[in-house]
């Protein structure tokens, strides 16, 4: 006699191959049917029905479950189901009693034959899922006397449990035996529409089914509402399944019904599917999410892609089909893998089975020696653990979303951890405030789905613009007058909300300071000043390893340090500033004033007269021998150097760093004024070249990168 007892539907479609080779064979096995648990539940659609339009038999059902759905009803079910359970083994005196999977009652049902010495023929041990499931699934195993297995690895699993070898068959999964015959049936459109209406096509579908890990009921229902509110903002058809009768379904189903999903327009709610129709959909679906283990068994035969949440199946094989979400801590994390997912088509694998499981089992059935003694034998094998994708190794590359609002053009970066620009983009920056904030959101969002494909986990979004900032607040105060229309404007608060990521703003100065501070070299320094040479004179502080940001925010404008009462006008309407001698503006100014007294241009000297006059073609005049073109820099370089001996004198740093397209060229007469002029205290104070390419970006991206490792600046 070989008698299945049916525990649940999921159970049904795993032992109905089974159950249809051994009445297939009835000379050879005499089959009895039990079914108990949530098959005779009107809530989860009395699915014992279904084995009866099977036509298969039922010789007993039992009523075990006890209603509640938490961890006590889950242990007076099984209570309840071993004093049930005696009375029916007795009578039927089954020679092997089968028994699948890793349910509760199942271990109710292996407990009462292994002390009643009937012998157990246990169907999918061996596997690691990563719940409470584990301890179960591995408990029957220790009182089963014969095991089917799915894969290699559930084998060597099985084995370094001290089972015995030659008591285990690796016989794949049978429900496989019946989906690889249905994969093709040319009736799906209808089972489609059938479920989830007239309008659905194939592949533009997501199945959701989403079970309670009963160690960790509140997180798995944390789990299931950000997997419920990533499948609204995802916004396709789904056809989502009740969870299972363990504990935390009824929360569960509570977090559903508050997100209206069963009135949704483009959710459809079901209990149960039948086996044959359910395979039909995951078959043709776009996706299917949750943390059933259909999704990471059967689905693979199909190729369609899964995404698996939580715990609940860490450690189970996989095809490449499958990404696992096991820290689906955000919205956003399980919306970036609907995105890798949805309506990609993947090998079809068969990992845990070719459909031969039913003949291999039947097979095995009939080998086994009713005389032979139950008592097992032991061994312990190696085991190598299985290795499958993961969201958090798919975005393994952590990294900040850097934006630079430049005078001219507005540039959009990913930066890594080490400072590696790993994509960059660039779009002039519009003139009026509506266009440049629409451009700015937009880049942003163009640039994060990029970042998905470029493996990066972008942790936050750092700015760098122009003018007076509040970083405190995210806000510019004033602008420089290179970008018209940005003041008093909240950079902040719409970044963040259309990215849903933390947002910091600062100054380029700044910006530039604190990329020196991480990448650069002011790595490692205590105290340290940047000043930046280009079209102006900016710069930033660093005090103890801090940046200096001043009661108004406006510290560290280096560049309009004075260091002549007579000097030129500069930009900020004051005179002798360091910007109105040694900016790039400045040096451009008096290139100009030399080309226009034909003063500039030396013999040898590669330069039309039709090409805008910039500071490159002083610089380049006074290598030459332009003795004019050469008092015009010494003078810009003595200035430049003048005011950093008052930086010098009033903050003394350990380092000076010149930033910017000039800071190549003052590096050395700066160095040779600081020598001659500073403090003795002072004079030793080195000055370096910035070696770094893209300080704005670097910064910005540096006050994200800050404060994923918790550090403040």
């Amino acid at each position: 006699k070989y008698k299945t007892i049916n525990t649940s539907p999921s159970d049904y479609s795993k032992l109905a191959p089974i159950m249809f080779g051994l009445k297939a064979h009835p000379d050879e096995f005499d089959l009895e049917v039990v079914v108990l648990g949530s098959h005779l539940i009107d809530d989860y659609g009395n699915t014992f029905r279904l084995i009866e339009q099977d036509n298969f038999d039922i010789g007993s059902k039992l009523h075990t479950i006890v209603r509640g759905e938490d961890e006590a009803a889950m242990v007076e079910s099984v209570g309840l189901a071993l004093v049930k359970l005696p009375d029916v083994l007795q009578r039927l005196r089954p020679d092997v009693l089968v028994v699948h999977g890793d349910r509760f009652d199942a271990l109710a049902l292996a407990t009462a034959a292994a002390l009643m010495n009937i012998r157990i023929l246990h169907l999918e041990g061996g596997e690691v899922s990563g719940t409470i499931d584990d301890s179960i699934r591995h408990a029957i195993s220790k009182l089963a006397h014969y095991h089917a297995c799915c894969t290699r690895i559930a084998e060597q699993h099985l084995i370094a449990m001290c089972e015995d070898h030659s008591r285990i068959l690796l016989a794949g999964c049978p429900s496989y035996d019946k989906l690889l015959l249905s994969q093709h049936k040319g009736d799906y459109m209808d089972i489609i529409r059938s479920w989830l209406g007239d309008k659905v096509q194939e592949g533009e579908y997501i199945v959701a089914l989403q079970h309670p890990v009963t160690t960790d009921i509140q997180h798995s229902i944390k789990i299931y509402g950000l997997m419920l509110d990533a499948l609204l903002s995802f916004n396709k058809f789904t056809l989502i399944l009740f969870p299972n009768i363990d504990a935390g379904s009824k929360e569960m189903v509570r977090v559903m019904r508050k997100k209206g999903i069963e009135q949704h327009p483009n959710f459809r709610a079901v209990k149960h599917i039948p086996f044959e129709q359910f395979i039909q959909l995951v078959s043709h679906a776009g996706c299917v999410i949750g943390n059933s283990s259909c999704g990471v068994r059967e689905a693979g035969a199909f190729g369609t892609p899964v995404i698996n949440l939580g715990t609940r199946q860490t450690g189970r094989e996989t095809g490449e089909n499958v990404l696992h979400v096991r820290d689906a801590d955000s919205h956003n994390k399980i919306y970036h893998a609907l995105e890798l997912q949805f309506g990609k088509r993947y090998p079809c694998s068969k990992i845990y089975g070719d459909g031969n499981a039913v003949p291999r089992i039947l097979k095995f059935l009939h080998s086994i020696d009713l005389n032979e003694p139950l008592q097992k034998t032991f061994c312990f094998p190696p085991v190598k653990d299985p290795i499958s994708q993961d969201i958090d190794h798919i975005l393994e590359t952590q990294s900040a979303l850097a934006i630079d609002l430049g005078g001219t053009n507005l540039r959009v970066a990913i930066i890594c951890m080490r400072g590696n620009i790993l994509k960059k983009y660039s779009q002039p920056n519009p003139h009026t405030f509506e266009d440049r904030m629409s451009l700015l959101l937009k880049m942003c969002k163009e640039t994060m789905r990029d970042a998905v494909s470029l493996n990066c986990r972008i942790l936050g979004v750092g700015v760098s613009t122009g003018g007076r900032v509040n970083p405190q607040e995210g806000v510019v105060l004033h602008s420089t007058k290179l970008i018209q229309e940005w003041s008093s404007v909240d950079l902040r608060t719409p970044i963040s909300d259309a990215l849903h990521l933390p947002v910091w703003v600062d100054n380029d100065g700044n910006c530039a300071t604190l990329a020196e501070r991480k990448f650069g070299h002011g790595k490692g320094v205590e105290n340290f000043v940047t000043v930046i040479t280009g079209t102006g004179i900016g710069g930033g502080i660093i005090q103890h390893n801090e940046l200096v940001h001043g009661s108004t925010f406006c510290a560290a404008e280096l560049g309009h340090i004075v260091v002549s009462l007579d000097g030129p006008e500069c930009s900020c309407g004051s005179h002798g500033c360091i910007e109105a001698f040694a900016s790039g503006t400045a040096l451009q100014k008096e290139a100009k004033r030399l080309h226009d007294e034909d003063l500039l241009k030396v013999e040898g000297m590669d330069m039309k007269l039709s090409e805008p006059i910039t500071a490159v073609h002083l610089i380049s005049a006074a290598k030459m021998g332009n003795s004019k073109a050469d008092t015009v820099l010494n003078k810009a370089s003595t200035a430049l150097a003048l005011g950093i001996i008052n930086i010098l004198h009033i903050v003394n740093p350990t380092l000076v760093i010149l930033s910017g397209v000039l800071a190549s060229f003052y590096q050395a007469p700066v160095q040779q004024v600081i020598s001659e002029r500073a403090l003795v205290s002072t004079q030793s104070t080195r000055v370096v070249a910035s070696n770094l390419e893209e300080p704005a970006l670097l910064g910005a991206a540096s006050m994200v990168l800050d404060y994923a490792t918790r550090r403040t600046y």
